[in-house]
């Protein structure tokens, strides 16, 4: 009896087993990690987008700025108009392409710093008491024929920096014309025939290099011709100068009878120049209203010989190996020199970048009696 309760208990775990694997679920197949090999097209080149011009003038300019409502009811909204200076009309760094008009009240006017390439006559027709115009940095390649007759009256003039080529027809009544930094490298004839009243000329940086200039300018005191490339001393320069500057050139010679004639010449400078021993007359500088004298950075071997009256000397940066006193002594130095007035007026002499060593020579010292500067 036993036996067969067994073999029933038996039976019915097994069969109990049997069920709950029947019901476990069955596991899926994994899929293969890595995918078939397939065969890819070859990248096609395509040609790079065409790129854009890049943008032209004056296309690339800044809009023009346009002013506040003015309490003046001819004066332009590009320009600014003080109710302070009623005579002065303001139209720097507006990004103008012209000039506008002008209103007959003005006497000052400023267009510096603008992109104006032309100077027509049309703004200038009612500017009837214009004194002074400031036309620095622009980009003026022409000015207007015509201008020179409607600004008779305008005292002053300036166009620097711009691109003018050549010098073209301006006011007759002008007392200063400055064209510093332009492209300048010829000077028509008679360019300057009528402006009798002209007092100072700055072609400062430009490209001439004309030795023969006719000037016709009786009353200039100031000629500015440094930074050009001229090889030889202008001719034909009025004999009342004041000032002369011929600095960065590439002046050799001095005629020795250059400075003949000149009655007020008192400011000279030579700085930059291919001026040597061979090329300046020992005595060409002997000018008895020559106040300030530079020749730095030339080939001189030796102290050109000066007047009295000379407080400024500028020698520095030459070959000069030594320095004589009893040599370039405007005075014999046995002379009574116990007046100081009667003595040699140099006060500075500069002849630092030179073949020369301290100490400063006696003789130099007992000569010139008021040099309170030396620098060597």
């Amino acid at each position: 009896m036993r036996v067969s309760v067994g073999l029933f208990s038996a039976l019915a775990l097994f069969l109990l087993i049997g069920a709950a694997l029947s019901q476990r679920p069955r596991l899926k197949p994994r899929k293969p990690t890595k995918r078939p090999t397939t065969t890819r097209k070859p990248p096609v080149h395509r040609p790079p987008p065409p790129m854009q011009p890049e943008p032209q003038e004056p296309t690339d300019f800044p809009p023009p700025i346009l002013g506040p409502p003015s309490v003046f009811p001819d004066c332009p909204r590009e320009c600014f108009c003080s109710p302070s200076y009623p005579n002065a009309l303001n139209c720097e760094n507006r990004n103008l392409r012209r000039i506008p008009l002008i209103p007959s009240r003005t006497h000052y006017l400023y267009l510096q710093n603008n992109f104006i390439s032309e100077v027509t006559a049309d703004p200038f027709r009612n500017a009837t008491e214009l004194r002074w115009v400031n036309m620095a940095n622009n980009r003026i390649q022409r000015i207007d024929k015509q201008l020179a007759i409607l600004t008779e009256t305008m005292d002053d003039l300036f166009v620097i920096p711009t691109l003018l080529q050549t010098i073209q027809t301006l006011p007759a009544g002008l007392e200063q014309l400055r064209l510093g930094r332009n492209l300048i490298s010829k000077i028509p004839p008679g360019a300057f025939s009528k402006m009798e009243h002209l007092t100072l000329l700055d072609l400062y940086h430009n490209q001439v290099n004309l030795s023969v200039l006719i000037w016709d300018l009786k009353n200039l005191m100031q000629l500015n011709l440094a930074h050009n490339i001229l090889k030889k001393m202008p001719a034909g320069v009025p004999s009342g100068l004041i000032q002369l500057f011929l600095d960065k050139n590439r002046i050799n010679d001095i005629p020795r009878d250059y400075f003949n004639g000149f009655t007020k010449l008192a400011f000279v400078r030579l700085n930059y120049n291919q001026l040597s021993d061979k090329g300046v007359p020992k005595t060409v500088f002997n000018i008895s209203t020559l106040l300030d004298l530079q020749l730095s950075h030339n080939q001189l071997a030796s102290v050109p010989l000066f007047n009295g009256h000379l407080e400024h000397l500028h020698l520095n940066d030459n070959s000069i190996e030594s320095i004589n006193g009893t040599q370039i002594c405007p005075y014999s130095l046995h002379a009574d020199l116990s007046d100081l007035s009667l003595a040699p007026r140099l006060r500075y002499l500069r002849l630092d970048g030179n073949h020369l060593h301290p100490p400063i020579p006696l003789d130099v010292i007992m000569c010139f009696r008021h040099l309170h500067s030396i620098v060597i």
